[in-house]
């Protein structure tokens, strides 16, 4: 009973959530999210409300050969304006597809690639200050050309390889503002110090 007890764990007050929901309410669905609004209690007993965007995790995928990256750029409503990004979508038909055969089919979809090989990265929030949403990053090589099978949402979506000079080119232009794919090249970025330290 004794040892029992000491290998419990008791809840601490750093273990406990700081935040926690007391009443939440669906303020808006459709297909792609869920916002609802909830009514919370901090720690230090004061109250408040939160809102939360719930939205399927999605699969982003970073095309890399000869020294370059495959990017695509489409008109992005919310902020009315095209921008280029790394291929990314979700299944939000499908919740019960492994990730990594969503990455493969946006990135067959968005650009015409398939990809010999799919390695995963990582995985990150998108805006955990507002939404639940998260995605993993994967790295894909051993590329084969193909036709891209453009959803009627993607239309006017363009893809073109770049190499790396010419990506850093469009970050400074503002042209590639996507925070996911950013995020998703300091993953590689990482992958790729720890394989050149790993070889002297």
């Amino acid at each position: 009973m004794v040892r029992a007890l000491e290998s419990a764990v008791v809840p601490t007050e750093e273990t406990q959530p700081e935040i926690v929901a007391t009443a939440s309410t669906v303020v808006y669905r459709n297909r792609w999210m869920t916002v609802r609004e909830d009514r919370v209690r901090r720690r230090d007993g004061g109250e408040g409300s939160y809102g939360v965007v719930q939205k399927p995790d999605f699969a982003l995928v970073v095309p890399f050969e000869r020294g370059g990256y495959h990017l695509v750029e489409q008109f992005r409503y919310p902020v009315g304006a095209r921008y280029w990004e790394f291929p990314q979508g979700s299944r939000e038909g499908a919740p019960e597809l492994a990730a990594v055969e969503v990455a493969r089919a946006e990135l067959a979809e968005e650009t015409g690639l398939r990809a010999g090989s799919l390695a995963l990265l990582g995985r990150l929030h998108a805006a955990y200050g507002y939404s639940d949403q998260g995605f993993q990053v994967f790295l894909a090589t051993q590329l084969t050309p193909g036709e891209q099978r453009l959803d009627a949402e993607e239309g006017g979506l363009v893809t073109r390889w770049f190499i790396e000079d010419e990506l850093w080119e469009l970050v400074a232009a503002g042209r590639f503002t996507d925070a996911p794919s950013l995020a998703a090249l300091a993953l590689f970025d990482r992958r790729r110090r720890a394989a050149a330290g790993a070889t002297r």
